[in-house]
């Protein structure tokens, strides 16, 4: 008797969330008490592998009418209250009633340099008669009503089949013609990234870390990486197969309103997850199910929430928009709700006095210590992207008015931030070099007072005549002076640079090609630390050890961001040179995680193989060169209309110089 599948999600029982509130409690008599009709959510659905219909903002799952739900404690999960579905026949299932709000706190959203808008309205929004009804009918609910943070979604069924929502697009996407037949070693490729595939209900949700058949202990390298599936959802994308995109974008924000704890506290509603693991678990009567089961940092180590995730769901949700044309998916209120609580995290008022995010080690692609603890610039360029990405596709109303203005004054002085006091070339080095110390005033020139003995002996003979980059971090008193591969390809590609400045980060790596490429592109960081630096840095980590790992390591995805920047630059023969490297040694190597040494010779000592983001890295570089048109659409030109924006109030005071005139004077040379 072939076993019959189901499918649910895992939700924390203790006051757990879904797209937050909490669950209801649970009764012994019923699984699910009796809910107001203001919020009780009445639905039918339909699983089809090419007609993917997630219901309840994003939520995924049928049930049998014969399957109660229940509540079930799990080895080493804790209690968990679980939506469940068991899958019998078609799947088709009636009656489950589910509370679907969303606690979105559209805030004013003001920034460290914005005038604080006074104004809190907040959105009640109902959808009448089911998901695809439009347009949405809003109430405005000012801030002097006795109204909570709050704001809830009824979705009434009637009975009726709503199934075409996801799939609503998908059918007439317009995808680029490659024209160009595979080579052997692409084939491979693309064998193996398909291989990697994982499904979950019988549609594929996303691609394995890791998919080493010799592999008996993987770790969590089983798992769907967010960060990670970011050059397999392009591939795919570039290849014209959109809907594992799609349903990967669904299902991790749908992830987003689990109630994230460690050590009894939680942190902000808008954290995505790092990974989830799709777990199959057996019933009685030859019967199994599906569950997602995430990790939002609780399990990674170190505990650290993954700040980087949300950024890059963000950046995909635009590229699946602009690759395919399909822009129905971004419109929907679960998704416009997911960016806007994303933005609510990165944007929420703190101590800091910068523009840039704060963030502890470990919270990006560097999961580990690596001295990176502040203000790093791969967050800074995430962030930056994300932002540009959001105003592009947030739906305008009287409800979001706020929250562009705070976007478009964060982007105004998140650039000139980082471009002004993150930017380093012989000029720079020279002026810190001569740099007073110990200025007490507003016009101060070393506003962060750097020592000039932090300048590191290296550094002098390494920054070539014609050349720059932006530096690593930028704290009181320090700047990280190493060159972090990710943060400086970023800044290119989302055009947090100058032109000037982009310009002058490609001709370095072209410089010091050997470096930063050697036998195997490309570095994360150079140089590595090493001695007292690597045992007071890292704590003596023996993974990151001198030029292994994050610490001077070479990592082949980083392939697909290099060939994106040569291409907006205008220099897509590094690009090809760079991946006709890579393309001799990654299959003979049997697609490593990264390589290990100065110059990149050796696999990596702890290495996983048939690393699936090296795979995907490889196939997009290729792709994004045989296809400049659709390239174009994954990056973007300086943005003038930004330089015009100061909400600061120094344009008039002549105490000290406006920074988006300073900004503005420099793209303009």
């Amino acid at each position: 008797m072939a076993m019959k599948l189901c499918c649910r999600i895992l939700i924390h029982r203790r006051n757990s969330v879904f797209f937050g509130f909490p669950s209801p409690k649970s009764h012994s008599h019923h699984p699910f008490p009796e809910i107001p009709s203001i919020s009780r959510m009445n639905f039918t659905h339909r699983h089809e592998f090419h007609n993917f219909s997630p219901r309840i903002l994003g939520f995924r799952g049928a049930i049998d009418r014969t399957q109660k739900p229940f509540s079930a404690t799990i080895a080493n999960w804790g209690r968990f209250r679980v939506f469940s579905s068991a899958c019998n026949g078609n799947c088709v299932g009636r009656g489950l009633h589910v509370i679907a709000s969303i606690a979105s706190n559209v805030r004013s959203y003001s920034t460290s340099v914005e005038t604080r808008v006074n104004e809190k309205n907040f959105e009640r929004i109902y959808v009448p008669n089911g998901l695809n009804v439009k347009p949405l009918i809003v109430e405005r609910i000012d801030k002097d009503e006795n109204i909570g943070i709050d704001e809830e979604f009824r979705v009434e069924d009637n009975g009726e089949r709503v199934n075409n929502e996801n799939s609503k697009g998908l059918h007439n996407v317009v995808v680029p013609n490659v024209g160009k037949e595979e080579s052997t070693v692409e084939k491979e490729a693309w064998k193996l990234l398909r291989n990697a595939v994982v499904t979950y209900c019988g549609s594929p949700i996303g691609t394995l870390a890791a998919n080493d058949p010799a592999d008996k202990q993987p770790l969590n390298y089983d798992q769907v990486f967010i960060r990670d599936f970011i050059p397999s959802a392009l591939a795919f994308l570039l290849k014209g197969e959109a809907e594992i995109v799609r349903h990967f974008l669904l299902h991790t924000l749908q992830l987003q309103s689990w109630e994230k704890t460690v050590d009894c506290y939680s942190p902000g509603q808008g954290l995505m997850p790092a990974s989830f693991k799709v777990r199959t678990i057996p019933l009685d009567e030859n019967k199994f199910e599906e569950v997602l089961d995430p990790d939002f940092g609780e399990s990674a180590i170190g505990r650290v929430a993954p700040v980087d995730s949300g950024l890059w769901w963000i950046i995909l949700l635009r590229a699946y928009g602009k690759i395919t044309g399909d822009y129905t998916l971004q419109e929907r209120v679960d998704v416009q709700t997911g960016i806007k609580l994303i933005l609510n995290l990165c944007l929420s008022d703190g101590f800091d006095m910068f523009p840039s995010l704060l963030v502890t080690d470990g919270s990006c692609m560097i999961d580990r210590r690596m001295g990176i603890h502040g203000h790093p610039l791969e967050i800074q360029a995430l962030f930056y992207s994300a932002l540009r990405c959001s105003r592009e596709m947030l739906s305008i109303d009287e409800g979001s008015k706020n929250l562009v203005r705070a976007i478009n004054n964060r982007l105004s002085a998140l650039s000139f931030h980082i471009r002004e006091y993150y930017w380093i070339d012989m000029k720079k080095i020279n002026e810190i070099y001569r740099y007073k110390t110990e200025e007490y005033s507003t016009d101060a020139t070393n506003k962060f007072n750097i020592y000039p003995e932090q300048i590191p002996h290296w550094l002098v003979d390494w920054i070539p005549e014609k050349g720059g980059y932006l530096i690593g971090n930028l704290q009181p008193a320090h700047m990280d002076f190493r060159f972090f591969t990710l943060g400086n390809l970023w800044s290119i590609v989302s055009s947090l640079g100058t032109p000037k400045q982009n310009e002058a980060i490609l001709n370095l790596m072209e410089a010091k090609w050997d470096d930063l490429m050697g036998n195997m592109p490309l570095k994360i960081c150079y140089p590595a630390l090493e001695y007292d630096e690597w045992r007071i840095i890292t704590g003596s980590d023996p993974k990151n050890s001198p030029w292994s790992y994050h610490n001077g390591g070479s990592w082949p995805t980083l392939l697909w961001q290099f060939t994106l920047a040569c291409m907006k630059m205008g220099r897509p023969e590094l690009a090809r040179k760079a991946v006709d490297l890579a393309e001799k040694r990654l299959p003979e190597d049997h697609w490593p995680e990264y390589y290990d040494t100065r110059n990149g010779r050796f696999i990596g000592k702890q290495a996983r193989l048939y690393q699936t983001w090296s795979i995907a890295g490889f196939l997009t570089s290729k792709m994004l060169l045989d296809n400049p048109e659709v390239a174009s659409l994954l990056f973007w030109e300086e943005d003038y209309e930004l330089l015009e924006i100061c909400v600061c109030g120094l344009r008039n005071s002549g105490r000290v110089k406006c920074s988006r005139g300073v900004a503005k004077s420099q793209i303009l040379v």
